[in-house]
């Protein structure tokens, strides 16, 4: 039970460091949050759900895009995680993040940027796409090789 408790605090603050690490590219409408490709997780750590979240909230918290952001989209981070939670096959662990941040971060960050919906839905979805597929799945089948999923 502990082990899964320092798990998902680590989880958690390595999120909030990638986030700030790559922040030029972690916020805004044209972003690829490289943090993101951590809420593949789930498919393999039940506890990386928590985890994500309270990254997720705190890299929103200190990321300056208010309320919306804070609130919004640490939830988006969080329905994605438990739904990435349940998906069957391994390649369908990153389609959460992608969908869920791509409709309700793109949809609230079309409203802050002024920007059409569909395009802002658009590019945070392929940013996701890019964290997501990309790198996180590179991380899960790294973690399935090695057996590094039972530590």
């Amino acid at each position: 039970m502990q082990m899964r408790i320092v798990r998902g605090a680590m989880i958690a603050g390595i999120y909030v460091v990638l986030t700030f690490a790559f922040a030029p590219i972690s916020y805004g409408p044209l972003q690829i949050r490289i943090a993101e490709a951590l809420t593949v997780l789930p498919y393999v750590w039940p506890e990386a759900v928590g985890g994500l979240f309270i990254g997720c909230l705190l890299a929103n918290i200190l990321g300056g895009l208010g309320i919306w952001d804070i609130v919004l989209g640490s939830l988006a981070t969080l329905v994605a995680a438990l739904l990435t939670r349940k998906m069957p096959k391994i390649w369908l662990a990153p389609l959460p993040p992608v969908v869920a941040n791509g409709l309700i971060v793109g949809g609230y960050l079309s409203v802050l940027y002024h920007m059409p919906l569909q395009l802002t839905i658009g590019y945070v979805a392929a940013g996701q796409a890019i964290a997501c597929y990309l790198l996180g799945l590179i991380l899960l089948h790294i973690m399935l090789k090695y057996d590094l999923d039972r530590l």
